[in-house]
């Protein structure tokens, strides 16, 4: 554990030491500084290999910068994300956060390299079983090998969006995929772009257990 702060330490120090370099090379929303960018995510990965981070701009600041760190989904690491931002130091022009917090407006399509998807693509079906929360997306061509298609990470991003990552990780037992059947409202399935409201009527009653891909 001690190891473990040392290395949080040694992250921020670098981070301090060249966060003006980063943002002067802010360009929009991309960062020019790319030998930075790699340094920050090898010193996370040290700490704990499953930490990731990203930019945005807060909207409701006048496009304040935020640093968003997570765990790619990973129960396990969640603890490692709030030790890091536990120890972020303050400064001005960017501000530090944990996970992907429930966005407004939702999204209704998202590129993923050549892949265009849109919400009303997929459907979804969320169920409570024995305490714990099941939730299964329907699509066409489900896919076999989940890495290889990017409607996979484009589902991803909307659950972030929808319900929030770290309820995704904590709430959600089990995460399956599907054929989407002919009528999807016979099956009594819901779009996607629905799932929030199902997703909070439901949640007290599942245990946080944690998330498993299948």
């Amino acid at each position: 554990m001690i190891l473990k702060h040392e290395k949080i330490s040694l992250f921020w120090d670098q981070l301090q030491e060249t966060i003006e370099q980063l943002l002067s090379s802010r360009s929009d929303d991309r960062f020019e500084a790319e030998p930075l960018l790699k340094q920050y995510r090898e010193q996370l990965q040290k700490i704990d290999s499953n930490l990731t981070f990203h930019f945005q701009s807060d909207e409701d600041e006048e496009g304040a910068l935020e640093m968003v760190f997570g765990c790619d989904g990973f129960p396990e690491s969640i603890h490692s994300v709030l030790s890091v931002i536990g120890a972020a130091p303050e400064l001005s022009g960017i501000e530090f956060k944990a996970f992907n917090n429930r966005y407004d407006p939702i999204p209704l399509s998202v590129n993923i390299g050549d892949e265009f998807c849109e919400i009303d693509d997929f459907w979804c079906r969320v169920s409570v079983v024995n305490d714990r929360m099941h939730l299964e997306i329907y699509l066409e061509n489900a896919p076999k090998v989940l890495d290889m298609d990017p409607r996979v990470e484009a589902v991803m991003i909307y659950l972030d969006a929808l319900i929030g990552e770290y309820e995704l990780m904590t709430r959600v037992w089990a995460l399956d995929w599907f054929e989407i059947p002919a009528s999807p409202e016979d099956y009594g399935l819901i779009r996607l772009v629905d799932l929030r409201d199902y997703f909070d009527e439901i949640k007290q009653g599942a245990s946080p257990i944690g998330i498993t891909l299948h």
